[in-house]
């Protein structure tokens, strides 16, 4: 089988039960070290509900991935920008990040936006900086994801775990064959081959990977060639939110208006 990030020869590493009905084969490059399962046929009947019931961290999650990536932006990218949130869920981070101070925008085509109503954003414009929590373990296509989002900015900030064993274990907890919706394994070895077919640098903060094609200097290269640099940046949270002004009463505002209109 064929690598989805490079194109090397897979070998398969383990078989397992996926929907605890499934036998499925997983495969993994010996090159850059990317795993992916065989053709995920079962992903209708995965999803038949987009938010799987194990995912129980969401919440969490949603409020470190707001703090770290309030840092990234305050440290590298301009503030006054406008913003993504790509495979959005519910719109929680979105709705948590214009609370802080930011001009951010949700978008999920598979989930409904509960939380950041009025707050969508096409993919027909650029952004500043998109982020995708989550998702890249969830991509049948990765390359083609990857291509298109860069068709609309120049910076991708994602969480995704690397496998902490070569080959990737079988009995890891992110493998999640109980819920069939994880069929894509990412290494860093595999992130920078990414970084490198389409011309971009190629950043990490443990599960934090950062895709820009802006180098972001020195500072970055020193801060994170630091094993804690995850935990600098959710504290650094605490240094830049005072000097941000949040949008929650701008955006009721904005509705009343609306609303008048």
């Amino acid at each position: 089988m064929e690598c989805k990030i490079c194109g090397s020869e897979t070998i398969k590493v383990f078989n397992t039960k996926v929907l605890y009905k499934y036998d499925v084969d997983y495969f993994q490059c010996q090159a850059c070290e990317f795993a992916q399962t065989e053709k995920p046929y079962w992903l209708d009947e995965a999803y038949i509900s987009s938010m799987n019931l194990s995912d129980t961290g969401v919440m969490l999650r949603c409020e470190r991935m707001s703090k770290i990536t309030t840092s990234l932006i305050c440290l590298f990218f301009n503030t006054k920008g406008t913003f993504l949130d790509y495979a959005g869920g519910y719109g929680v981070f979105t709705r948590t990040m214009r609370d802080i101070g930011f001009d951010f925008y949700w978008h999920d085509p598979y989930t409904q936006n509960v939380i950041a109503r009025g707050f969508e954003g096409g993919l027909e414009r650029k952004y500043d900086l998109v982020t995708t929590f989550e998702s890249f373990e969830h991509f049948e296509f990765p390359m083609a994801e990857v291509e298109n989002l860069l068709k609309i900015t120049d910076t991708i900030v994602l969480t995704t775990d690397v496998s902490p064993t070569k080959p990737i274990d079988k009995n890891w907890w992110y493998i999640a064959p109980e819920h069939g919706q994880h069929i894509a394994f990412h290494s860093k070895k595999s992130f920078r081959f990414i970084a490198e077919k389409f011309g971009l640098h190629y950043y990490n903060a443990g599960n934090v990977h950062i895709l820009t094609r802006k180098k972001l200097g020195v500072f970055a290269s020193m801060l994170f060639g630091f094993r804690f640099a995850k935990h600098l940046l959710y504290v650094g949270y605490f240094v830049f939110s005072p000097f941000l002004k949040s949008k929650s009463v701008p955006d009721m505002n904005s509705f009343y208006q609306k609303a008048k209109t």
